[in-house]
């Protein structure tokens, strides 16, 4: 088989793997997660042909696949690809390009500029900031907490990248009570050490309270949350990064998701996060685009660059090359499906779709309490978190419904008791989606209401 014949046997496969959206599973059934022992198999000595290897991964693999491009998926705030970025990413792959630099690729450093400019016009944050294109909120954070570690130190008269940590003076963290683990991570890989990072108490729904806000000076790193994991709810950004600046604190604002409701009608709930430092946020949740797509966007671009500079004697560079502002040297250029995404919405578009998902969750959330479940927030973007009478009722419900190949959504834990988290963000999701998940976790609840009754 031929390249171009092994490349036409993968798109036939695609395409009837993506026929097959909203029919098959949305968790592959016992007998599909059994047969993934065809790929414990020891390494040949001669090999395959091309096409004995794209049998297997498909007719073994796609049937163990979680259907997160489903519409009936509600988990981990996952948006199925839409079509027009999923091809950009195709088209991407063929040019196989190594994106670090225009030299190295001039079609990929072209777009990848242009995006960032129109990311910064979406969520309307200051237009000279330096975006970059890296593969997570979780890279990109580690990539923002150095440019600001870097910069504090410099202020103080001290020069990291010639003497590192060692004698440096002191860079203290604040968090959030309910930081999310990816900022726990990074800051834990850059070696802020998780004893000595200071947490900022919250309120009843997950945002920071501004009258218990620790200490902050100018040699603090602030990181607070657009769109909390679990509520959706955002710190107030007014009272905090004005205190902060106050003190000459460093802001880093984690919005993996929420950052995109300043996209939307819902761009008020963000009042004030342009205020800050440095921002992070994923194209693969919200903006729906293929996963390893995320932005690290600083405020201050030559803080970023000479943070994340990777300049070598045969690769010198622009300073806003895309090496020069995220982790990785050789990368792929994951602007382009963002840029994809972004041309095919445009502004009216991405509104729409945004605010589409927040009316969604709103409806879930108005059948959940008819029917009789709890629901624990306020529901003011596309997050709804739900318990019912028990702990074990949440569990036993949420456990049935991933059983169930109908709909899939997480565990979590709120305020020390189980819950459950239904995250409304797939441009595939629509009303009748939404009515067949309150359908669903309805009759579950009676039916277990039912039994309760039975052994009374």
């Amino acid at each position: 088989m031929t390249e171009l014949e092994l490349l036409a046997d993968a798109n036939e496969r695609a395409q009837n793997y993506i026929a097959a959206v909203g029919k098959r599973r949305v968790f592959p059934d016992l007998n599909s997660l059994a047969n993934l022992v065809a790929f414990d198999e020891p390494w040949s000595e001669r090999g395959f042909k091309g096409a004995d290897v794209l049998r297997l991964l498909d007719e073994k693999g796609s049937p163990a696949t979680v259907a997160s491009n489903d519409p009936r998926y509600f988990g981990f705030v996952i948006g199925a690809a839409l079509p027009v970025a999923a091809a950009a990413e195709r088209l991407m792959l063929a040019w196989d390009q190594c994106a670090s630099s225009f030299d190295n690729s001039p079609v990929a450093a072209t777009i990848e500029r242009i995006t960032g400019g129109w990311i910064l016009q979406a969520l309307n944050l200051p237009r000279d900031s330096a975006v970059g294109f890296g593969t997570s909120a979780t890279a990109c954070t580690i990539a923002c907490i150095a440019a600001a570690r870097r910069a504090i130190l410099a202020r103080r008269g001290w020069n990291f990248d010639e003497d590192g940590l060692i004698d440096a003076p002191e860079v203290r963290v604040v968090i959030s009570e309910s930081a999310h683990i990816t900022v726990k991570k990074a800051l834990r890989i850059l070696g802020f050490g998780v004893k000595r990072v200071l947490v900022a108490p919250t309120d009843a729904q997950g945002r920071i309270d501004p009258l218990r806000l620790p200490p902050l000076e100018d040699r603090t790193i602030l990181c607070l949350q657009a769109g909390e994991v679990n509520t959706g709810e955002f710190d107030p950004f007014v009272d905090l990064i004005g205190r902060a600046k106050l003190a000459g604190a460093w802001v880093h604002v984690d919005g993996a998701f929420g950052l995109w409701a300043r996209a939307s009608s819902r761009a008020h709930l963000t009042e004030g996060v342009d205020g800050a430092d440095s921002w992070t946020t994923d194209g693969h949740k919200w903006l729906n685009t293929p996963y390893d797509g995320a932005l690290a966007i600083c405020r201050d671009a030559h803080a970023l660059a000479t943070a994340m500079n990777s300049d070598a004697v045969y690769s010198f560079t622009a300073q806003d090359a895309q090496k020069n502002l995220t982790l990785e040297f050789s990368r792929r250029a994951r602007g382009i499906p963002i840029w994809a995404a972004l041309r095919a919405l445009g502004r009216q578009g991405l509104a729409e779709m945004v605010d589409r998902h927040c009316d969604l969750a709103n409806h879930i959330a108005d059948g959940l309490r008819a029917a009789g479940y709890e629901v624990l927030n306020r529901v003011v973007l596309n997050q709804v978190l739900v318990r019912a009478s028990t702990d074990e009722e949440t569990i036993a419900i949420r456990e049935r419904a991933q059983a169930s190949g109908e709909t899939w959504f997480g565990p979590t834990v709120w305020q020390g008791r189980p819950a459950f988290r239904l995250s409304v963000s797939s441009w595939r999701t629509g009303e009748e989606h939404a009515d067949m998940l309150v359908k669903l976790l309805a009759s579950f609840l009676r039916e277990g209401d039912s039994t309760n009754a039975e052994s009374a």
